[in-house]
């Protein structure tokens, strides 16, 4: 079975609490190429009414609670 790519990101319709993490995370990777180097990371764990917690440390911690009906199936 082939995977079939992905639309971009543009084009996907997400929530504002999704659709903002992921405009967080497009912004630090950008500015860390323009840097030269950088190191991320990205924590999720479920939270109360299945929401997530989306945790990105980038120097300074970004934190942003996705609500269930926003995560993509």
């Amino acid at each position: 079975m082939r995977d079939v790519p992905a639309p971009p990101i543009q084009n996907r319709l997400y929530g504002p609490q999704l659709r903002d993490a992921l405009d967080r995370i497009e912004r630090l990777v950008v500015d860390g190429l323009r840097h030269g180097f950088f190191e991320y990371s990205l924590a999720c764990e479920i939270g109360k009414d299945g929401r997530r917690q989306l945790m990105i440390r980038a120097g300074k911690s970004h934190k942003f609670t996705i609500p269930e009906d926003e995560v993509p199936r």
